[in-house]
């Protein structure tokens, strides 16, 4: 099928193909439903979308409702499975193809789930993959600057992603969790009919007394008359908030207190989410996914409240993807950051050095200077071994963003394997001499 619809879109303009593109991914996602059988029929899904923070949430929920003892499913950017057989997911995709997610939903109906959680992309939603699936509990993140090179403007971006909460509004238990600190909230919150909201400074689910610390964060939160006390144990006030999104599903489904505070607790790490890696350096070294403007400006200030020394700050940005974002995360990087490192990541058959120059002009604008405190290094694991070598003492800081778990770096002749986490510790290893 997908093919054909590259021989299709050789003889087509490309306008009229952009028009016509989504009906013939719908085609494909209702053939692909007939072939296995409308596998996701009788499952309960819960569908995560939002600009940040969808795996660690879908990870949270999936760890509290398994851990309560339901049958569950889990399909995410990082890994997909049922229960604690969880797989490393090798795409550089979300919501992987039609084909892909039918297969595996039938695999998942085999083996008697009851509950999937399911990260669903704004892509997905647009050219209707996701199509055929019973969603019945829609989950909301936030909504920030990202993926305008596919849906052009931010209204379509925001769009897209309410179809989410537009299919749960059809089905006969539908509900909707909103970030209530989010301004698009109630638009999504409108669409599903019935929801609750979550957040720090507004709704429903609301945490208090909240402390974030550099090895996770804790708060209370009032459900009805019951007080919980929630313990995550990933870092970042956002993990406050995809906790709390975890913990409104939870009070829609009918957990107990217990089960909730057990389940979020249980959750010890995310591949690629603030992960730390320790082989008897001085200073910390974090490996994040983060890739978008507002994952760098909650990330990054967080980070820097949290180091008492020098932060230097590692990235890139991707080719073929959205060039509006990279000199607005080049700024965050060179507000926060003492040091700034650009490389290459998944450039893809674009010009690295040019996007390196994109990015720099915002790291530039932040008061940053090419060779003392911005470097551009197109090697990702050079760049990871000069970014050691630029923190010494006890208090520093290395952060290597963009990468996380994935395990390909996309270069002009194709996919090569990578490991970030192996990188880093290769780089460490070799600044002192435990090689």
């Amino acid at each position: 099928m997908s093919s054909f619809r590259g021989a299709v879109k050789a003889i087509i303009p490309v306008g009229v193909f952009k028009k016509i593109e989504p009906f013939g991914h719908l085609l494909e996602s209702v053939l692909w439903n007939i072939v296995y059988g409308f596998p996701s029929r009788g499952m309960h899904v819960i569908g995560v979308t939002g600009t940040n923070g969808k795996t660690t949430t879908s990870f949270m929920i999936h760890r509290m409702l398994t851990d309560a003892g339901y049958k569950t499913a889990l399909m995410t950017t990082v890994a997909y499975g049922v229960g604690n057989d969880i797989t490393p997911q090798e795409f550089h995709m979300t919501t992987v193809s039609s084909k892909l997610l039918q297969k595996r939903l039938k695999e998942f109906k085999k083996q008697g789930v009851e509950w999937l959680i399911l990260e669903t992309t704004s892509h997905a939603l647009a050219q209707y993959r996701v199509w055929g699936v019973p969603y019945e509990v829609a989950v909301l993140t936030n909504v920030t600057h990202e993926h305008l090179d596919y849906h052009g403007t931010f209204e379509r971006y925001i769009a897209a992603k309410r179809k989410l909460f537009e299919l749960v509004g059809r089905h006969k238990n539908g509900f909707g969790v909103v970030n209530a600190d989010d301004d698009t909230a109630q638009s999504y919150a409108a669409a599903a009919k019935q929801a609750t909201s979550y957040g720090i400074h507004a709704g429903e689910v609301q945490a208090s007394e909240v402390e974030v610390q550099a090895t996770g964060s804790t708060y209370s939160v009032k459900l009805g008359d019951e007080a919980l006390y929630i313990h995550c144990n990933i870092p970042g006030e956002f993990n406050v908030y995809n906790s709390l999104a975890a913990v409104a599903v939870g009070q829609h489904l009918g957990l107990s207190p217990e089960q909730i505070q057990q389940g979020i607790a249980n959750l010890k790490s995310v591949e690629g989410r603030m992960n730390t890696i320790s082989e008897g350096q001085p200073f910390s070294v974090i490996i994040d996914y983060a890739h978008t403007p507002d994952s760098f400006e909650r990330l990054l200030s967080d980070v820097r409240k949290s180091t008492k020394g020098k932060l230097v700050v590692l990235f890139g940005s991707a080719g073929r993807r959205d060039e509006a974002k990279r000199a607005i995360q080049g700024e965050i990087a060179g507000k926060y950051g003492d040091e700034v490192v650009l490389t290459e990541e998944d450039d893809r058959d674009i010009d690295g050095n040019e996007i390196l120059a994109q990015i720099a002009e915002g790291a530039q604008k932040a008061g940053k200077v090419k060779d003392q405190n911005l470097f551009l290094i197109l090697d990702r694991p050079e760049a990871i071994q000069f970014a050691m070598t630029r923190a010494k003492a006890a208090g520093d800081t290395v952060i290597l963003l963009g990468k996380g778990h994935e395990k390909t770096i996309e270069r002009a002749d194709g996919e090569h394997p990578w490991d970030e986490a192996g990188e880093a510790r290769k780089a460490i290893t070799k600044l002192t001499g435990k090689e």
